[in-house]
């Protein structure tokens, strides 16, 4: 059986701490997943998630808690979340090998 899981890169994981302490809740995780919708057919989500569900997949990254549903997980195997730093604007951005079309906005996909 092949384990699924993401990656998130040392920049994002900075920038997902840092979020987490601004929030006051730094022992908090991180929840990425994935959503019906968007111009593509699917959206990405990035949330605070207080305490994991029982059925989550929880991943450590340099001591950041990142959980993932498993219907999400599907869609987001082997993505890595990214921060990006661009002259006009800066963010969380999903690398995902999954994606065969994209929109413009960078927000859906689809499979």
């Amino acid at each position: 059986m092949v384990e699924l899981a993401v990656k998130v890169s040392p920049r994002a994981v900075s920038k997902a701490k840092e979020a987490l302490v601004k929030r006051g809740t730094p022992s908090a995780a991180l929840r990425l997943g994935v959503r019906g919708g968007g111009c593509s057919g699917f959206s990405y989500v990035i949330e605070f998630a207080d305490k994991p569900s029982t059925r989550d997949h929880v991943f450590d990254f340099d001591g950041l808690c990142v959980v993932v549903d498993p219907k999400s997980l599907v869609f987001l195997n082997g993505t890595t979340l990214d921060y990006e730093v661009q002259l006009m604007k800066h963010g969380f951005k999903f690398v995902n090998p999954n994606e065969s079309t994209g929109c413009g906005c960078g927000d859906s996909f689809g499979v």
